[in-house]
């Protein structure tokens, strides 16, 4: 089963204001997400139904909410991994 993507209002913005060499990467483990998006191994801890893609070359990470009874992934949060801050926005999202 696919899930279908969507954004939180301001996870769009970061979204938008993202460069194309950042966007790219995302846009692809975003597209595998969908198909299968609980990976054990990314799920964050303290946050429940919410796992992260690291784009680690570049720093970046993105946060996003599995929901399964609306067949959704919601992201929550974009953003360089500067002292967890990405996590914390994405916590005072919830």
């Amino acid at each position: 089963m696919s899930y279908k993507l969507r954004f939180h209002e301001l996870a769009l913005t970061e979204w938008g204001n993202l460069d194309n060499s950042v966007r790219e990467p995302f846009k692809k483990k975003l597209a595998e997400r969908l198909e299968t998006p609980r990976v054990p191994a990314a799920a964050l801890a303290g946050m429940p139904d919410c796992y992260k893609i690291k784009l680690q070359r570049v720093g970046y990470r993105l946060v996003y909410r599995v929901e399964d009874d609306t067949i959704f992934v919601t992201v929550i949060a974009v953003g360089k991994r500067d002292k967890l801050k990405v996590y914390d926005t994405a916590k005072s999202r919830l």
